[in-house]
């Protein structure tokens, strides 16, 4: 296994997001695993870190309604790192903070929405009035975790560090299989200011469809014109 640089950089910083919310820690103190549906991130994840290691296919459960990938990789400097700045073995209900520079956390933030997050546009059509009927495409930006203390702790990070406000709720869930969930969301004209935030480039790494996804939403954007109104 080669060296993998612990000197913080967008694409590391990236990873971390990644790792956050996807990743693993073995309790052996030396495996890391990431794991995917979408193949494509693993590519990317592994070109980021430098590994030649292969893309497995995880044993399907009989629930998953896609296929999963793993990468798996053995480092224990990089391990160690790792458990330093907040990252652990059983991580999901009980992670906090994660020591990421304030330069980076945009970075950070691109691989978290990566994993767990989610970016969704729909066209709205309401205000029937006077025979008008305005149309709007609704647009929102989620980040979730079922960890209190590590959503508080991206909820306040966001607010300190980037230029939008987003609301903090939780998720209770009537489903008895269902794992309460937190999560962040912001409002069209906040995702906005939001994605714009952490898609600074466009060489950034990142998960390509999702990028898709957000490159749409800025071009409707840019197109719409105030109260389009057309007639019923």
């Amino acid at each position: 296994m080669g060296i993998i640089s612990t000197l913080w950089k967008p694409n590391l910083a990236y990873i971390i997001g990644l790792l956050t919310t996807d990743g693993n820690l073995s309790k052996d103190g030396r495996h890391i695993t990431m794991r995917s549906s979408d193949k494509d991130l693993l590519e990317t994840f592994k070109i980021c870190l430098g590994l030649q290691n292969r893309i497995a296919q995880s044993v399907n459960d009989g629930y998953a309604k896609k296929p999963s990938f793993r990468v798996q990789f053995s480092n224990v400097k990089f391990y160690r790192w790792l458990l330093e700045i907040g990252l652990f073995p059983a991580k999901t209900y009980t992670i906090g903070k994660i020591k990421i520079p304030d330069l980076y956390f945009r970075d950070f933030l691109r691989g978290h929405l990566d994993g767990d997050g989610s970016v969704f546009t729909y066209v709205d059509k309401y205000n029937f009035y006077r025979g008008r009927n305005y149309i709007n495409h609704r647009v929102y930006v989620k980040f979730i975790s079922v960890s209190q203390k590590h959503i508080t702790w991206l909820y306040q990070t966001i607010d300190k560090l980037s230029p939008v406000k987003g609301s903090l709720n939780y998720r209770k869930y009537k489903q008895s299989n269902y794992v309460p969930m937190w999560e962040i969301k912001f409002s069209k004209k906040e995702s906005i200011k939001l994605l714009k935030w952490i898609y600074y480039e466009n060489s950034l790494p990142c998960l390509n469809r999702k990028r898709e996804i957000v490159s749409k939403i800025f071009n409707l954007v840019e197109n719409e014109k105030r109260k389009i109104y057309t007639k019923v």
